[in-house]
């Protein structure tokens, strides 16, 4: 008998939102440490896609683990992708934030082909890093997995 690798915790405490986000990608970090200056109340978590968890995560919600080509957004454990994730995310922040909310009357095909056409290109538009980053210290005490 062999002992089997033990699958990846999927616990985390879901009263908070929930980021999983590329941490190799400057434009996905840049985002991250947009919604920490904004988030006040310090309710949001985050986790890198590269993450045990956030890798287990990403495969719950059949999302590739290649290519993290999404952030995924847990919201009261409801899982958001693509624009959808950056309009739930807005949204908790409050207003004037909560605004984005407009970009939902857009048709869904055209916000994903939005979304797409910068997901794609956004290392070439952003860059890459190599790894993930140290998180500077705010951001640490909210990053799980």
């Amino acid at each position: 008998m062999t002992d089997r690798p033990k699958p990846p915790s999927l616990a985390f405490d879901a009263s908070h939102p929930l980021i999983v986000f590329d941490g190799a990608c400057v434009f996905c970090s840049g985002f991250v440490r947009m919604v920490v200056r904004l988030d006040r109340k310090a309710r949001f978590r985050f986790a890198t896609a590269q993450s045990p968890l956030g890798e287990a995560l990403f495969r719950k919600y059949n999302l590739p683990t290649n290519s993290y080509e999404t952030n995924l957004v847990l919201v009261g454990g409801v899982p958001f992708t693509r624009l959808d994730s950056f309009v739930a995310v807005m949204a908790e922040l409050g207003w004037p934030w909560r605004a984005a909310r407009a970009l939902l009357l857009l048709p869904r095909p055209l916000r994903d082909w939005l979304y797409d056409r910068i997901a794609r290109n956004r290392h070439a538009l952003f860059g890459r890093k190599d790894s993930c980053d140290v998180p500077p210290a705010e951001l640490r005490g909210r990053l799980i997995g």
